[in-house]
């Protein structure tokens, strides 16, 4: 099976904990197998694979967060980075193109299209296989997945099915509806649209090429950017004819705002945090080196990250988009493929970082116009290049490195580090990456 999982979004609605490298689907908030705390992107890759062991998983995703999926998945899947954000239709055709090109799929396999983020059961992902069999076969032009509606949301969009079968041909697409209206849909059968969309790769490239105009993948992507911001819904789904749709009857959740995603948290409180008895229904989660104690709190959600704090009704969560949207503010915690930063302290001349290594990691070997750098390292073992010098440095060790020197840090085991930065112009776009091999042990 033939998987693209698209990966987007910045998470507005679950600030301060996601932000625009990190978003809802690399949130540790889950009990997993073997107890350890786990992602949705983590628990559905798991998911996928222990229904099919040979599924091959490409995650379509932007580029703020290819180092945080590399960080939780490492070299288990591939990636289709895109160059820019253009919404879901230029996002399948690049991966579509990336499968074919580069990963040599070929036009009469199936593929199926379905987001990261979904809470599900391993039902779910067998009516995925389900689905990617109606794909080959051919019997419609796309295949979608429609989930049994528990509720009149007005969330979710709705498919009009032909009738009541599993497997229906599509009459009609419904845009969200009010709840009186979505009431009048279920009852005729409607369906929720879960984003699940499944074909055979040839006649997605072949909308694809009839839409944009592009050679091959390596010309898509260079011309990423041009492309119109366009959902595969509204460019391919409501112009096809040809749909037929598989009923899902199982547990399914959109975990898109706290009040949805803490009912599938196993968990009340996640970090350094106490409730007393008279709380209810209230979920914290602290990600800060800080204590915190709750009483008397009724049907709330208290986050706290290096991002921000907040403290909210469960119900009014789930409108907090806009005004987080005012709150201007760089990314203060972040996962990458080396490990992890978090800023610890911002002045008018100086920021203080802490960084992450993760054992046989390192940094780009790089330099700075505008800054000073004074590295302390607090845990950990490893070696540090400046100016193509290299040496070992241990807990306690203190690396000054003036503007314009080039330097690197390589983790022997997991290491800490304190960078503090100085200079009247600290912006993470002052770097020149250079080459550098390790050197032989």
């Amino acid at each position: 099976m033939n998987i693209i999982l698209l990966s987007g979004g910045s998470g507005k609605r679950l600030w301060p904990l996601s932000n625009d490298v990190r978003s809802k689907q690399f949130l540790k908030m889950f009990h997993g197998k073997d107890g350890e705390m786990e992602s949705m992107l983590t628990r559905v890759y798991r998911q996928i694979t222990t229904v099919d062991s040979d599924a091959q998983v490409t995650i379509a995703t932007s580029k703020k967060q290819v180092s945080a999926i590399k960080n939780q998945l490492g070299d288990k899947v591939s990636i289709c980075m895109e160059p820019d954000r253009r919404d879901t239709f230029p996002a399948i055709c690049l991966a579509a193109a990336y499968l074919h090109d580069v990963q040599g799929v070929s036009e009469q396999e199936a593929v199926v299209v379905c987001p990261v983020d979904p809470y599900v059961e391993d039902s779910y992902f067998e009516a995925l296989k389900e689905l990617a069999v109606m794909a080959e076969l051919g019997n419609a032009n796309l295949s979608l997945m429609g989930i049994e509606p528990t509720y009149p949301s007005e969330k979710y969009g709705y498919i009009i099915p032909e009738d009541a079968k599993k497997v229906s041909r599509v009459v009609e697409f419904k845009e969200k509806p009010d709840a009186k209206t979505a009431e009048k849909y279920i009852a005729k059968g409607a369906l929720w649209n879960g984003g699940v969309f499944a074909f055979r790769l040839g006649y997605l490239l072949q909308r694809a090429h009839e839409l944009i105009a592009f050679k091959d993948y390596e010309d898509l992507f260079e011309n990423y950017s041009k492309q119109q911001k366009i959902s595969f819904d509204y460019a391919v789904v409501e112009h096809e004819k040809d749909i037929q749709v598989l009923r899902y009857h199982g547990e399914w959740k959109d975990l898109g705002s706290w009040n949805t995603f803490t009912e599938a948290m196993t968990t009340n409180v996640v970090g350094r945090a106490e409730m007393d008895g008279t709380c209810k229904n209230t979920h914290v989660v602290n990600e800060l080196n800080l204590p915190m104690l709750c009483m008397g709190c009724r049907n709330l959600v208290i986050a706290a990250s290096p991002d921000g704090i907040l403290i909210a009704d469960k119900e009014q969560s789930s409108y907090m988009k806009p005004y987080v949207e005012k709150i201007v503010q760089q990314v203060m915690y972040a996962e990458k493929s080396w490990g992890s930063f978090n800023v610890l302290d911002v002045q008018d001349n100086s920021m203080t970082i802490k960084i992450t290594l993760l054992p046989g990691h390192m940094l780009h070997y790089h330099s700075h116009e505008h800054r000073d750098e004074v590295w302390t390292v607090t845990n950990g073992h490893g070696r540090v290049v400046v100016d193509d010098v290299e040496r070992n440095v241990t807990a306690g060790d203190v690396i000054s490195l003036p503007v314009g020197c080039k330097h690197t840090v390589m983790a022997d085991d997991r290491l800490e580090i304190i960078e503090v930065q100085l200079g009247s112009e600290i912006s993470v776009e002052d770097k020149q990456k250079y080459e550098w091999e390790t050197k032989q042990q």
